[in-house]
């Protein structure tokens, strides 16, 4: 009773302003899923292809929609199968992972629709209320997100010792709103970025004492551990002719980012570093993890995109400890709940990610409930963002 009976697409609006691709699935016993593909701004080179959202969904309509009518939703690796057949490439080019990855996860819903049980059970996760995501919280931002703020794109508050989602998720809130004071006090003017963190005109040194000031005060107010990490997409700050990373007037080498990454988890106790180094560097990966790794995540984002390829030669080598897990970024769920295992085989812990273009779509709060991730990143504020975290609130209230 879960065939597949229509798959209709659709263009609607990202947080940017820009076209998406959203997908409705039905199946002949009336169940129904709608699933919206969030769009990158700090992209990995080896990320899956997102095509122009109206090209996609044209390409999806001719190639995909056709194979998938009659597959069993219920069978997610069927489904997902049927689209890597219509597509025939590696990395989605010719109908867009944002089409497939927007059917995928329809599918998925339509399936869980059927059977009236929430979409984290259909995917496979028996609710562990000890083992709840850390919601990451982007409270100041800048690089591709935000022109003229910090060379470091993203930091990001951790509620490592929330006693519950709901409190972590309000903690969150509570550090953004603690940073506009601190910037407030200090006389400093800021507008928000793509993700809603402030994006103050200040220096990357500036900014770690106004998160670190305002994370002080609310762990202060709430009585229980909060520290801070980082996305610092080194990809982005990386120049391959001058071989260096570019901060501004200033550029280091490999082992001088090495140097600063490692002195900034010494000096901030950071929980967290998102892309330190540059994506084809595994090597400097190995190095920096087997410095501070066994007191933070070193987490793989644009080094690993994802690709249970990419991650294997990470975990051969040694690089990171941790996987960003965008089901955009691999154009499929079943495809980013490979990438899940693999990494959990290995010991590395896994963070499921939402995009810097995102919609209200909650499927990612769901995975990272299903998958037992570690971490998940929303972002803090902005209604595309708080549907993911309101929605981990739900699953934590309804699972009690």
């Amino acid at each position: 009773m879960t065939r597949i009976t229509s798959v209709s697409l659709r263009r609607v609006l990202d947080s940017r302003g820009n076209p998406t691709v959203e997908a409705d699935v039905l199946t002949e016993s009336g169940g129904f899923g709608r699933g919206a593909a969030p769009s990158g701004a700090s992209t990995g080179e080896y990320e899956a292809i997102e095509l122009p959202a109206s090209e996609s969904i044209a390409k999806a309509r001719e190639h995909a929609v056709p194979r998938l009518e009659g597959v069993y939703a219920g069978d997610q690796r069927a489904v997902d199968n049927a689209l890597r057949g219509a597509d025939g490439t590696d990395d989605f080019s010719a109908i867009g992972a944002n089409s497939a990855v927007a059917i995928s996860m329809a599918a998925a819903k339509a399936a869980a629709d059927v059977l009236g049980a929430p979409l984290y059970q259909h995917l496979g996760g028996a609710f562990r209320g000890e083992n709840f995501p850390i919601p990451l919280g982007n409270v100041v931002g800048g690089g591709e997100h935000a022109k003229e703020a910090t060379h470091i794109q993203e930091f990001l508050a951790a509620p490592v010792g929330a006693p519950s989602v709901s409190e972590a998720v309000f903690a969150n809130a509570a550090v953004h709103a603690a940073v506009a004071d601190v910037l407030d006090e200090r006389g400093v003017p800021a507008a928000k970025g793509d993700e809603g963190a402030w994006a103050p005109p200040i220096s990357d040194a500036d900014a770690f004492e106004v998160v670190d000031e305002a994370v002080d005060r609310v762990e202060d107010e709430v009585g229980f551990e909060i520290r801070f990490g980082l996305d610092m997409a080194a990809a982005e700050l990386y120049d391959d002719d001058a071989e260096a990373y570019v901060y501004g007037d200033e550029t280091k080498s490999a082992d001088e980012q090495i140097e600063y990454v490692a002195g900034l988890v010494d000096e901030y106790d950071l929980a967290y570093v998102e892309d330190p180094l540059d994506e084809n560097d595994y090597e400097a990966f190995a190095e920096l993890t087997d410095r501070v790794g066994d007191r933070t995540l070193i987490c793989g984002d644009d080094l690993f995109v994802t690709n249970v390829e990419r991650l294997q030669d990470g975990i051969d080598a040694g690089a990171a400890n941790s996987i960003l897990i965008k089901p955009n970024q691999i154009g499929t769920l079943s495809d980013a709940f490979d990438a899940v295992e693999l990494a959990a085989r290995n010991g590395y812990e896994t963070v499921i990610s939402h995009r810097s273009g995102e919609t209200e779509d909650t499927t990612i709060a769901h995975l990272a409930v299903a998958t037992d991730a570690g971490y998940i990143k929303t972002g803090t504020v902005g209604g595309e963002r708080t549907a993911k975290l309101n929605e981990l609130v739900r699953i934590a209230d309804d699972a009690v």
